[in-house]
């Protein structure tokens, strides 16, 4: 192989992850009801689904193709609730989650109007219901974290053929995951509970400045 045939691939070359690797988008929507109280609106996963099935999350799913974060989280929103990108306005682009069962979570913070909300017609196949928990709820209280450490099965791994002993310092990680207490019936967890604190902490220091 010449030189010059490796450096005019990678003078190309549009860095993408090694190996299999997802992508997928949320909207952080937030909803004004008619009383005046700023609420997050959070859908409950169908009961029937096969993954995750009951699940509290948020309109999302899997990137395709050349879809950016933005475009993703407002396609899965119209498909899973029935609300139009023109319905939705934007407030820009939050923080990302990087997850270790490789894969990376984006996330888009916007406004929906009650009246919408009012009006989503859910995707059966995907979505129970949707519901709304006022965002003071999660400003007054912090969720309960659950830790765990990340390690790997290598019980079976054939140490000899790469030099290496039994005792080998595999590297490990930890992985917390957040508890909302119950919100009249609703527990918020998981990814979604990340997300939420997250923004939730990003506004209080908001507040302060």
């Amino acid at each position: 192989m010449k030189i010059e045939t490796i450096r005019d691939f990678y003078q190309n070359h549009q860095p993408a992850p090694i190996g299999r690797y997802r992508y997928l988008s949320v909207l952080v929507p937030f909803v004004r009801r008619d009383d005046g109280e700023l609420c997050v609106l959070f859908e409950m996963r169908a009961l029937d689904m096969e993954v995750d099935p009951g699940e509290i999350c948020f309109p999302g799913g899997h990137m395709e193709g050349d879809e950016t974060p933005l475009a993703c989280a407002l396609r899965e929103t119209a498909e899973e609730i029935g609300i139009p990108p023109e319905k939705v306005k934007i407030f820009g682009p939050g923080d990302m989650i990087l997850g270790f069962a490789n894969y990376t979570l984006y996330t888009t913070v916007g406004e929906i109007a009650y009246e919408d909300y009012l009006n989503a017609v859910v995707q059966r196949s995907e979505v129970d219901h949707v519901f709304l928990i006022p965002l003071r709820f999660f400003m007054e209280h912090e969720p309960f974290h659950y830790e765990t450490r990340v390690n790997s099965d290598v019980s079976d791994f054939p140490n000899e053929r790469v030099g290496i002993g039994k005792d080998y310092n595999w590297r490990r990680g930890r992985w917390s995951i957040p508890i909302y207490d119950e919100y009249e019936g609703y527990v918020v967890w998981g990814l979604t509970a990340r997300i939420v604190e997250h923004v939730a902490q990003q506004l209080k220091e908001a507040a302060h400045e």
